[in-house]
C-alpha cells in the first residue's frame, strides 16, 4: 500500500493551506446544495400508510411523534429473509444521540416491510434504540426506496403530511460518520476506486454487523 511523500513541516504546512482553500470551497459548495434542497417543492401525502411499533399501529402523522419534520430510514429487512443488511446496519450505528434531533423539530425512526417479529430481537441483537416500525411494502415503493434502501424526509403542517426529499445510492454516504472520518485519513476506505495502491476491496465489501468483525 502507497504511503504519502515525506516532507519537511514547511512543505507539510504549504500543502496543508493549498489543500484548505479547495475544502472550504468544497464546504460553500455543500452549503449551496442544503440551500437548494431546502427549496425544493414537496407533494402532500394522500394514503393513509399505517405502520406498527411497540406501541400499536401508527399513522403516517403519529411518527412525527409531535414534531413538525420526519426522517425515516428505509431498513433492508424483509419479511421471511434472514439476511441482515450490513450497509444498513452500518447506517443505524451511526446514528447519534436522537435528543439533538429533537432539538430542532426532528424526528427520525426506521421503517421496514419485515413484521415486528424479526425486527424486534435484530434491533435488540445490535443495541439500538432509534424508533423502527414495520411498514408496508407499499410504502417503501411511493417513497422510492422498493426493495431498497433510501432516506425520505417529511414535513408537518398541521394535520397534513408533506415529502420533501429522497436520496439513495452514495447519497446515503452523507451521514455515515464512519467513511467521514476515514475520508480523514492518508489511507482512506482503502477500496479500489480511490487512488492506486490505498486498496482492492469493492465499495462497502468491508462492512460487517459490528458484532461480526
Amino acid at each position: 500500500m502507497s504511503l504519502p511523500n515525506v516532507v519537511s513541516a514547511r512543505e507539510w504546512q504549504a500543502a496543508r493551506d493549498e489543500l484548505l482553500v479547495k475544502e472550504k470551497a468544497a464546504t460553500r459548495a455543500l452549503d449551496a446544495l442544503g440551500a437548494e434542497r431546502r427549496r425544493l417543492p414537496m407533494v402532500e401525502i394522500t394514503k393513509d400508510y399505517r405502520f406498527e411499533g411497540p406501541d400499536g399501529t401508527r399513522s403516517m402523522a403519529d411518527l412525527f411523534d409531535g414534531r413538525r419534520q420526519l426522517i425515516v430510514y428505509h431498513f433492508m429487512m424483509f419479511a421471511g429473509d434472514d439476511h441482515r443488511c450490513p450497509g444498513c446496519s452500518l447506517l443505524v450505528d451511526n446514528i447519534a444521540d436522537l435528543a439533538h434531533l429533537h432539538a430542532r423539530d426532528t424526528t427520525l425512526v426506521l421503517a421496514s416491510p419485515a413484521p415486528r417479529s424479526e425486527i424486534e430481537p435484530f434491533r435488540q441483537r445490535m443495541g439500538w434504540t432509534v424508533p423502527w416500525y414495520t411498514g408496508t411494502q407499499e410504502f417503501a415503493d411511493d417513497c422510492g426506496s422498493g426493495r431498497g434502501f433510501g432516506i425520505s424526509v417529511f414535513l408537518r403542517d398541521g394535520e397534513r403530511v408533506y415529502r420533501t426529499y429522497f436520496t439513495t445510492g452514495r447519497g446515503g454516504e452523507f451521514v455515515l460518520a464512519t467513511l467521514r472520518w476515514l475520508d480523514l485519513t492518508p489511507l482512506g476506505r482503502q477500496e479500489a476506486w480511490e487512488e492506486a495502491g490505498h486498496g482492492d476491496s469493492a465499495p462497502g465489501s468491508w462492512w460487517r454487523l459490528h458484532d461480526e468483525y
